[in-house]
């Protein structure tokens, strides 16, 4: 599958040279497997962040952001948990492990490392 290339920083579409959107894997004509590990941290990613009830066509899935964790003081345990269990939610992550580094005025910086199906070991962002 074919994932959109976003910008690290805005989380935003980008745009190649030739100005068409951007892809982070395009499985076609020669797959590239350190693409695919992108992409898959990528989505990973994207999972973590997506707020539970964001996703119009289900809205189960996503981290209960508003009922669980912002506004709230959670157990770190808690947060690494969910973002553990969201990045599990993407095809080809096989498991997640959530490391925290900080917590500074409501900022929680850290990093979820995926291991995929092929046994590479990427970290989302």
């Amino acid at each position: 599958m074919n994932t959109l290339l976003l910008d690290v920083q805005t989380w935003d579409l980008t745009k190649t040279a030739a100005g068409n959107i951007a892809t982070a894997y395009d499985s076609a004509p020669v797959p590239n497997p350190q693409k695919a590990d992108y992409a898959l941290a990528q989505d990973a990613a994207s999972a973590i962040k997506l707020f539970q009830g964001e996703l119009y066509f289900d809205t189960t899935q996503g981290v209960p952001y508003w009922g669980q964790i912002l506004g709230k003081l959670p157990p770190i345990s808690l947060m690494k948990a969910k973002f553990v269990a969201a990045a599990l939610t993407v095809p080809g992550v096989i498991s997640a492990q959530c490391f925290i580094s900080s917590i500074t005025n409501r900022k929680v910086s850290g990093q979820v490392q995926i291991k995929s199906t092929t046994g590479t070991a990427v970290a989302s962002f």
